[in-house]
């Protein structure tokens, strides 16, 4: 009986000292495997942040480049013209008394003028059907802005208007177009590195849309003059 207890007692302490030599060797193993420079790399790569592609920013607004060469018309009235050339369009001008009084008088000590149409009066008003009058600015006897007021119709969103007005005309598209500050449904302007345009949607029937056509150059021209004009101003002594 006694021998059998002992022999039972050895048989445990084999067995404890096998699983003691065994963890051991898992636990060895195991710290080889995490140091191993495989692994290492493993590590380094799923912790390192992936790198993210240069993607363009859209909402950058791409720069409109028209100059005056490339300045659209409205039913052949251009930028640049002499009052002769604007008369012209409109057979029957020349004699009309409101015409002949806006011509009569001088240009401004800066240079400018202005000229009144109203198409419906001429033979031409066909082709200007749905425009009630032109306003000119000239600057030293050049057509420098053309404003065309409209008698409708009347739209939702200023967007129609300047989808109208562009077709068949080489301009950017509607998405270069920027919304007037506060007049977003009403007011869009497109300002190039030589023309600005803008177009107005609004009134009882649209009565009050308008599209203007701007030379930027004249307007620099004649800013320059009136800084000028200021500065003497302010340099002459009052007596």
């Amino acid at each position: 009986m006694k021998s059998s207890l002992i022999t039972h007692r050895r048989l445990q302490l084999v067995l404890t000292a096998a699983s003691l030599l065994i963890a051991g060797t898992i636990a060895c193993s195991a710290s080889r495997s995490a140091s191993s420079p495989a692994n290492n790399n493993a590590n380094a790569i799923i912790s390192q942040p992936q790198a993210q592609p240069n993607l363009p920013n859209s909402q950058e607004p791409t720069k409109c480049t028209l100059t005056l060469a490339g300045a659209p018309d409205i039913n052949g009235l251009r930028l640049g013209m002499t009052p002769d050339e604007v008369l012209a369009v409109f057979p029957g001008s020349k004699d009309d008394s409101e015409v002949r009084n806006f011509l009569s008088r001088p240009p401004s000590q800066l240079g400018m003028s202005e000229l009144l149409i109203r198409p419906a009066k001429y033979e031409s008003k066909e082709k200007f059907a749905g425009i009630n009058q032109v306003t000119f600015t000239l600057l030293d006897g050049r057509v420098s802005g053309i404003t065309a007021g409209y008698n409708g119709p009347e739209y939702a969103h200023v967007d129609q208007f300047v989808a109208k007005f562009l077709a068949g005309k080489n301009l950017p598209p509607l998405e270069q177009w920027e919304g007037y500050a506060g007049m977003d449904n009403q007011l869009i302007v497109l300002k190039c590195s030589e023309v600005e345009i803008r177009v107005f949607a609004g009134g009882e029937g649209g009565k009050l849309n308008y599209v203007l056509i701007k030379d930027l150059l004249a307007d620099k021209k004649l800013k320059e003059r009136r800084d000028k004009a200021r500065a003497a101003a302010k340099a002459t002594p009052t007596p």
